[in-house]
């Protein structure tokens, strides 16, 4: 199978998983990160072809979406042996697309990544904020019944994998303080932190709004 048509497979497969999503990791996110590889691949010695498959494949075997982890993996890397993926290229994808979530920096590790995936990590964190970011966060944690800001609840700090994941005493606008506005700084790339630094003045500008009138001031 030719590459072009690998990839259309794996759009196609994408489509079938997450068509349905009303989380914010629906297509349009998924098609935004592809774009956006690809946006950041120009200024990289990468190859562009794992790049992309991963950047459509990486919420497909996400730990919030799926029911079973282990099993979705299992699915996908069969799928991608039917599309005349190589051992190599499997690999290759499967390594990205488990070790590029932000919960997978806490606990006091980082794992590292290959070029490919630190090009597909900016691409996905990028899109985690400014204006997308915040209307993102939002939808998710209208989802997830968060309430929208309690004062008296501080933002996490230090959090472990499992922390994140309790979203019990979590609110949308800690959201910003306990992840997003970390993106930037955890970048990979220098086109990367180049596009983030207008998305976090817009998130930055957001909360300093919502803060003033949530508090009647403006």
């Amino acid at each position: 199978m030719e590459p072009a048509a690998q990839l259309d497979a794996v759009e196609h497969y994408t489509i079938q998983k997450l068509g349905s999503d009303h989380t914010g990791h629906g297509l349009d996110h998924i098609r935004r990160v592809v774009k956006m590889t690809k946006r950041l691949a120009k200024d990289e010695s990468i190859d562009e072809f794992i790049a992309i498959a991963a950047a459509y494949l990486h919420d497909t075997i996400d730990e919030k979406l799926v029911m079973s982890v282990k099993e979705s993996q299992n699915e996908l890397r069969e799928f991608l042996r039917k599309i005349d993926f190589t051992q190599e290229q499997i690999n290759q994808v499967m390594d990205i697309i488990t070790k590029m979530s932000f919960a997978d920096t806490l606990d006091g590790q980082r794992p590292e990544l290959s070029p490919e995936g630190q090009v597909v990590q900016d691409a996905d964190w990028l899109d985690a904020i400014g204006g997308i970011g915040i209307v993102r966060a939002i939808y998710f944690g209208g989802q997830h019944s968060e309430r929208i800001y309690d004062p008296s609840i501080a933002p996490r700090q230090n959090m472990s994998r499992d922390d994140y994941r309790n979203l019990n005493n979590e609110t949308i606008i800690n959201h910003f303080y306990e992840k997003l506005l970390k993106i930037k700084s955890m970048l990979n790339t220098a086109a990367a932190q180049k596009v983030a630094q207008h998305r976090q003045q817009v998130m930055l500008d957001f909360l300093e709004e919502f803060k003033s009138e949530w508090n009647s001031e403006c």
